[in-house]
């Protein structure tokens, strides 16, 4: 099993869980589980809502792409563009993947402990986006 994704939107990192006190319980902010939504949906119009979830071992490579603010000069921009300069902004490579295991949790594997390698990179590009690979390790 091999899957390539595409997202065109902004990559973000899971945000911590919050405390509701009136009713004692612990909840995903909605920022965090509409992001997780669209992921599992994008992922699932391209590959079906039949995949059967491995129980195989598992290779994640996570590529976060970021496009520059337009306020930069066209040159400055080029120059991030073309990696002279890295993506050192928030969100933590971590929290990005949290997010991305989470929202593919029951619909690619069975369970994110699983995943024995994974590899994340935060660059800028042209415009946002998420690119994901999956691989199965048989």
């Amino acid at each position: 099993m091999n899957y390539q994704l595409t997202i065109n939107e902004k990559a973000l990192g899971k945000e911590r869980p919050r405390f509701n006190m009136y009713q004692k319980r612990t909840y995903t902010p909605t920022k965090t589980k509409n992001y997780e939504e669209t992921i599992k949906y994008m992922f699932q119009q391209k590959y079906g809502k039949k995949t059967n979830p491995s129980e195989n071992e598992i290779y994640i490579k996570i590529d976060a792409v970021y496009a520059p603010p337009k306020s930069y000069s066209k040159k400055k921009r080029q120059m991030l563009i073309d990696g002279q300069v890295g993506y050192t902004q928030k969100p933590d490579c971590d929290n990005i993947a949290k997010a991305v295991l989470d929202a593919l949790n029951g619909v690619v594997w069975k369970d994110d402990k699983q995943v024995v390698g994974l590899l994340i990179f935060k660059a800028y590009g042209e415009e946002d986006k998420i690119n994901i690979e999956i691989r199965e390790v048989d």
